[in-house]
């Protein structure tokens, strides 16, 4: 069969794509810029975006898997375009979807729960690879900047792929929810620590009022949604983002990647 990855050149997509190809599955990977893409060559690459569904004609086309992300890859806005996704896979012929959820659902999920495609979602608490948002001050200023300390039980991006692939490809996962954990709940302050014992540098840690992070990810370019939403999540995050679940090795049959795993893989994007 063959599987459709949209997201692809993203974060956990990047991963969910390098796991099928190691397993000897047929990928196509969705992008709006396949130029750019810079996947395996055994990967199919299509053009495609889901904030325009007529333009995945093509690369739906002989599709049986389909992971779907729910935002918009330009400014990670929600997408409103969650009932002609459905009804374009259903149409061709899919038959196992996995979805990477927010925390708050969209028209994606609205529209999976209304039809008849076989479906598992993917729920995270942060991802470690949030990070690397800090490799700038860090390599500059040897500080992590971040607003909000409370500990979280962040999730390595290639366990929530594992869970992905494996909903992709195996049977028993649709109509699963699935919430996904790191193995250990860490406050920033402590990542910051780690990864200074990663680089072997002292890394200070410094918490950011509400008006200063408002303020910072202006800079950066997010979209008021983006932002709404980043500072509701600082201020007063769900409960459960602190509690570690085993459902990475109830899935997969592996325990979860730490932190500490991720760091050092990651050592040099912190490094000066």
């Amino acid at each position: 069969m063959t599987i459709l990855v949209t997201g692809a050149t993203g974060t956990v997509g990047r991963q969910i794509v390098t796991q099928l190809v190691a397993r000897g599955e047929r990928v196509r990977a969705l992008t709006r810029n396949p130029a750019a893409a810079q996947l395996p060559g055994a990967v199919e690459v299509a053009y495609g975006d889901l904030t325009a569904p007529q333009t995945l004609g093509p690369a739906l086309e002989g599709v049986t898997g389909l992971h779907l992300i729910t935002v918009a890859e330009d400014d990670q806005a929600a997408l409103r375009t969650g009932a002609e996704l459905a009804e374009l896979a259903a149409k061709a012929g899919v038959t196992r979807v996995s979805v990477l959820s927010s925390w708050d659902e969209c028209s994606v999920e609205e529209a999976l729960r209304a039809g008849d495609l076989g479906w598992t979602q993917l729920r995270c608490v942060e991802f470690m690879t949030n990070a690397l948002e800090w490799a700038e001050s860090i390599r500059a200023e040897g500080v992590v900047r971040v607003f909000g300390n409370h500990a979280g039980a962040v999730v390595h991006e290639a366990d929530i792929a594992a869970v992905a692939v494996a909903a992709l490809v195996e049977e028993g996962h649709a109509g699963q929810s699935y919430l996904l954990t790191g193995p250990e709940a860490l406050t920033p302050e402590r990542r910051a620590r780690v990864i200074g014992e990663a680089v072997g540098r002292e890394i200070r840690f410094e918490e950011l009022s509400e008006a200063q992070y408002r303020a910072s990810m202006e800079a950066w370019g997010a979209g008021e949604e983006l932002i709404e939403f980043a500072v509701r999540l600082g201020a007063n995050p769900p409960e459960a983002a602190s509690v570690v679940l085993p459902t990475v090795e109830q899935v997969t049959g592996r325990p979860g990647r730490t932190f500490a795993q991720w760091a050092a893989a990651h050592a040099a994007a912190f490094r000066i």
